[in-house]
């Protein structure tokens, strides 16, 4: 299926009253109505972590319905920002979908073939995952090298981002086991990375099994 073949699917009645809410809310609730993209970044932070929270629970307890309701304070965040930037004629939702749904058609070319082409073996997840890469190369030929990676994230995290990017341009870090603690830990996101598993949530099930 390509691009142009994408079924036209019915706006979810869900998707459509919470839209209709939201532009309600704006125009009538002063809270709302006062709040900008910049005042509105620590709830988008907060309710991230808290759905974090929620993924994290469900491993443990199978509480799905925690994950749901935090999904939805997350889904709201999006939402409320998309309705500020509509008012300011700067882009609506339906823009924000359709930018996403490009990107996914266009850097899954074997699942969505360019016309007239045939969709390239998928091969396994890994492999999925560094054609998105080089697609995502090519779209930004001239980008620095931490372009996309905000400093601000989790320190794990970045530094699993960074390794990756500095491996992909052929430059691949060789932090110290017997370093200073920075190198340490460097080398043991780095040993996290070689082995496909994530640094960040590692440590935090492993902290988490410490309190409970």
């Amino acid at each position: 299926m390509t691009e142009a073949e994408l079924p036209e699917l019915p706006e979810q009645a869900g998707l459509l009253e919470l839209r209709t809410v939201m532009r309600r809310l704006r125009a009538e609730c002063p809270w709302k109505a006062a709040q900008t993209h910049r005042s509105l970044a620590r709830y988008l932070l907060e309710e991230t972590h808290e759905t974090l929270e929620a993924i994290d629970e469900l491993a443990e307890t199978g509480d799905a319905d925690h994950l749901r309701e935090e999904l939805g304070d997350l889904l709201l965040q999006v939402y409320f920002h998309a309705a500020i930037a509509e008012e300011a004629g700067a882009f609506d939702l339906d823009d924000v979908a359709r930018g996403i749904t490009e990107k996914l058609v266009r850097r899954n070319p074997h699942v969505f073939p360019p016309p007239g082409e045939e969709a390239p073996a998928a091969g396994d997840a890994a492999a999925v995952n560094d054609a998105w890469q080089e697609i995502k190369a090519r779209e930004r030929p001239r980008a620095a090298l931490d372009e996309g990676i905000p400093p601000t994230l989790p320190a794990l995290l970045y530094a699993d981002k960074m390794l990756d990017r500095l491996e992909r341009a052929g430059a691949p870090a060789t932090p110290d086991p017997d370093g200073g603690i920075g190198e340490r830990l460097l080398a043991l996101v780095a040993e996290a990375h070689a082995a496909g598993v994530d640094p960040e949530q590692a440590l935090r099930d492993t902290v988490h099994r410490l309190t409970s």
